[in-house]
């Protein structure tokens, strides 16, 4: 905006109560327009987000990355900067929310229930009662990939060969661990059970320096593809007595499918159990902060759908309806009650 406050010849011939003011009329525009932009300031306070993800060849990261680019556009009195973390996972998350060191976190359903209640593995820590769930997303089957070679054709063939099992404070290392108590079987059974992250597994499978990865994790998913393209490898069954007692006995678990034709050498549908990864955050998070992530979400859901493969066959209702342990934040459940997702 540019203001024209005439030539010389009309400012001398100004009336003489202006050129008296004038000085004091500057003054009092100056001081009206730096109250102007220091209110704009005010109300311009940023917001900083972060969220606790994953490996980066997982989805939990580009899940983190579909949340803040769809919370880094929202338009309003407070904009956000939203931050995505890599972390081992699962374990490590729920811990950098309690800790403060992040804000969101995504998390197996598993872990999130047994994080509230004090159980399994935080049995020692007691129940995390300030954890609050505010969706689910996508589905998570526990997954098993065999090089070629390795003649393994069920799951129970795993025994005896080298297995990468995940990181420490992974939700895929958490999952294995409860299947080895379920199946009786010790480190011991096994020529080796090795911790590499997601980013190295596939080298380490096709370099034959494991035989077996373990992962629970959405699909397609970069690091099982990366290893069914790089040599010959299949996706095997999870199935048996021992695997329908552990759903029939768990509300967080259930039965889950890998579509056939998805990898290189797996034409035929793999059939396992699975998890749901949620998006969980605590008590500390403020109302109006959780109000305006699940709105921008939610909000844009046809956007949010189309962030991720595994994400295209979220429904809204499903979001809210699967996979949560924990009670809802209160920002979240205004804003679901306001557009009628919740009565």
């Amino acid at each position: 905006m540019s203001l024209t406050l005439g030539s010389k010849k009309d400012v001398n011939h100004s009336p003489p109560f202006i050129k008296s003011n004038r000085k004091l009329f500057f003054r009092t525009l100056f001081i009206g327009v730096s109250l102007l932009f220091s209110q704009t300031n005010v109300h311009a306070k940023t917001e900083y987000v972060s969220i606790g993800t994953g490996g980066v060849s997982g989805v939990y990261y580009p899940t983190g990355g579909a949340i803040c680019h769809l919370l880094n556009q929202v338009e309003g009195i407070d904009p956000f900067s939203c931050q995505i973390k890599s972390t081992p996972g699962s374990i490590y998350n729920l811990k950098a929310i309690k800790t403060g060191e992040v804000d969101l976190a995504v998390v197996q359903s598993d872990w999130q229930y047994h994080a509230y209640n004090g159980s399994s593995r935080f049995k020692k820590e007691g129940k995390f009662k300030e954890l609050r769930s505010l969706f689910s997303v996508h589905a998570e089957p526990f997954t098993v990939l065999a090089r070629e070679d390795a003649n393994i054709k069920s799951f129970e063939d795993i025994k005896g060969k080298r297995v990468n099992i995940g990181a420490p404070n992974s939700g895929q290392r958490a999952t294995m661990e409860t299947l080895l108590q379920l199946y009786g079987w010790k480190k011991s059974d096994f020529s080796a059970l090795t911790a590499l992250n997601p980013s190295e597994q596939a080298q380490a499978l096709c370099d034959k320096k494991v035989d077996v990865i373990v992962y629970v994790v959405g699909h397609p998913n970069s690091s099982i593809k990366e290893a069914s393209s790089a040599c010959q490898t299949r996706l095997v069954n999870v199935q048996g007595a021992n695997i329908d007692k552990l759903i029939s006995q768990h509300s967080y678990y259930d039965k889950a499918k890998i579509p056939g034709g998805m990898y290189r050498g797996s034409d035929q549908d793999t059939y396992t159990f699975g998890v749901g990864a949620t998006i969980v955050a605590t008590t500390a998070l403020p109302e109006h902060v959780a109000y305006e992530i699940v709105k921008a979400v939610f909000k844009n859901h046809e956007d949010f759908i189309h962030l991720h493969t595994a994400f295209k066959n979220l429904s809204k209702e499903a979001m809210l309806t699967q996979y949560l342990s924990a009670p809802l934040h209160p920002g979240a459940l205004r804003y679901y009650k306001e557009v009628g997702l919740i009565q």
